[in-house]
């Protein structure tokens, strides 16, 4: 028979099913990667603030991807990183911490889709539109976009957690690295339907409006790139356009696999391995795809290295 313990405190994670042999090389990738979030994305957010030839809309915009992607890894993999070194038996977490790493984790996702989608609206405004592009884009739609993006998924996720808090829990054991929606109501012994049917609903609504904007405006922005003649305008939406979209696909993969490797138990190890790899991989390679492709970042990086090369001769 199976010991209940109501509304406990304290949790257990389970963490990551690691071998000693493996255990070190895993540990190192993942700390070496979170120093890396942390430096790229902070590094372009501050070039994006201090130089003001990248005060515009798109880059303003894009900021919002830094800012998202160091407040997910920042809460998770820290945490991740301690848990690897400890016993199964000590991996504890208090519930209030828990439920706060759960809404960190659901908002990085929300969130990734809300400004990839504001970006997209800004894409298709600077080609489709050029001549109105200073008008409609100006500060203040700037502002009213990026609140937008981050305002949604706040209630989209509130709600989410809200409907789980409500549960009693008769369990303790979080069957996952980290603390998400899912193994927060798998805590309960009570009925979870009207969390499974928001749950599902959360999610069709979030990436029907994300696939949606996205098919849209890319099929306006090929429309009018295919009834242009002006090389310069196709070559500058190719360029802006493939980054975004490279984005923007990286992000869905790395989510539809979790979610794929959720309807198969016997590889849940695949799972919170992939589940984890949805903070890092995004993070990582977004400084890196949006500092290749930008002239502006990469002149600025140029000087800077110039100017190194200057003092140090």
């Amino acid at each position: 028979m199976e010991n209940y313990t109501y509304n406990s405190l304290t949790l257990q994670l389970e963490g990551l099913n690691v071998s000693k042999d493996s255990l070190y090389p895993v540990f190192f990738f993942f700390l070496f990667s979170y120093l890396f979030i942390m430096i790229a994305n902070l590094g372009i957010a501050c070039l994006v603030f201090f130089d003001k030839n990248l005060h515009q809309p798109m880059y303003l915009l894009f900021c919002n991807l830094p800012f998202n992607d160091i407040i997910g890894n920042s809460i998770m993999v820290p945490r991740l990183l301690m848990d690897m070194l400890r016993p199964p038996s000590e991996r504890l977490i208090s519930y209030s911490e828990c439920v706060v790493q759960a809404f960190t984790t659901h908002m990085f996702g929300t969130t990734s889709h809300t400004v990839l989608m504001i970006m997209a609206f800004d894409r298709y405004v600077a080609i489709c539109n050029p001549l109105h592009y200073t008008t409609i884009m100006s500060n203040r739609m700037v502002m009213k976009l990026t609140l937008s993006a981050w305002g949604v998924a706040f209630a989209l996720v509130a709600i989410l957690l809200g409907l789980t808090m409500r549960l009693n829990r008769c369990r303790s054991m979080i069957m996952n690295p980290y603390c998400d929606n899912a193994s927060l109501f798998k805590l309960s012994c009570e009925s979870v339907f009207i969390n499974n049917v928001y749950g599902l609903t959360f999610t069709v609504v979030l990436f029907t409006s994300s696939i949606g904007s996205i098919v849209l405006t890319y099929t306006k922005i090929t429309v009018v790139c295919l009834m242009s003649k002006n090389k310069s305008l196709n070559s500058k939406a190719l360029k802006t356009c493939s980054t975004h979209l490279f984005v923007y696909l990286i992000m869905m993969f790395s989510g539809c696999l979790v979610i794929f490797l959720h309807r198969y138990p016997q590889y849940s190890d695949y799972r919170k391995l992939s589940s984890i790899l949805f903070h890092i991989i995004p993070g990582s390679l977004n400084p890196i795809i949006y500092g290749v492709q930008s002239t502006e970042i990469r002149k600025f990086l140029l000087n800077i290295f110039r100017h190194k090369k200057v003092v140090a001769s």
